[in-house]
């Protein structure tokens, strides 16, 4: 892997505004860090999803993304493939989904991997971050759902939604990492506030950060200043 580009960091952060009762000022905020950064996506309440899309329309660089099921991934599979269809169709290029957390907990591995097939199915090529929600499961399980993850078709295995108790560790990565190879990348979300977090993270083999809106602006001015410090040629 090579080393990570604290000039363009943005290219690899998600920037956030998706807990509940979220402000719309900070929906508005949302914009203007992922337009100001260029990140890579930008993602939103689902109600507030398509006036996101409208208003970074002259942004082709800046994705925005679906969220479904958030936080417990309990949805029914049909409520979850309209929820999908619906954000391919207003113009979503990615989607942030949360497996069926209890039923994976329950020992019904099969009803998540079914779950998740008509998910990406609906996806119809847009690339899915499958979210497993580390922090509630064990080193097993986490094996475990990030191969269900593949199994299905998920572009991404996600670590949470950053609501859980816990956050997202390196470990996790790494499980995470030697469960899937190179047959998914990897999102972390949840505790991701540093640039040193970021670096750790990006070395165990994650590709993509999650981070709210409230933290965003200071972990992307540490990452320039630190880029400004680098010798020219280094």
């Amino acid at each position: 892997m090579t080393g990570l580009d604290l000039a363009h960091l943005g290219r690899l952060v998600d920037v956030s505004a998706v807990y509940p009762a979220v402000p719309w000022s900070l929906t508005a905020q949302l914009i203007q860090v992922a337009r100001r950064y260029s990140c890579v996506c930008a993602s939103a309440t689902p109600w507030a999803t398509p006036a996101v899309i409208e208003q970074l329309a002259d942004r082709p660089d800046i994705a925005v993304t679906g969220n479904v099921a958030f936080p417990a991934g309990a949805d029914t599979t049909a409520v979850k493939v309209a929820a999908v269809r619906q954000f391919v169709a207003m113009g979503c290029r990615e989607l942030d989904v949360v497996i069926n957390l209890s039923a994976f907990k329950s020992g019904r591995p099969g009803e998540v991997l079914a779950d998740l097939k008509a998910v990406v199915e609906a996806a119809d090529g847009v690339p899915v971050k499958a979210i497993i929600e580390v922090p509630y499961l064990t080193a097993d399980e986490i094996t475990a759902a990030s191969a269900l993850v593949v199994e299905a078709g998920g572009a991404f295995v996600k670590t949470g939604t950053g609501w859980a108790a816990g956050p997202s560790t390196v470990e996790h990565v790494r499980l995470i990492r030697r469960a899937v190879g190179a047959a998914a990348q990897i999102k972390v979300s949840g505790g991701v506030r540093t640039v040193a977090a970021i670096q750790e993270f990006y070395q165990a083999g994650a590709t993509r950060f999650g981070i709210g809106v409230r933290s965003a602006p200071a972990v992307l001015e540490e990452a320039a200043r630190l880029a400004a410090a680098v010798p020219e040629g280094e």
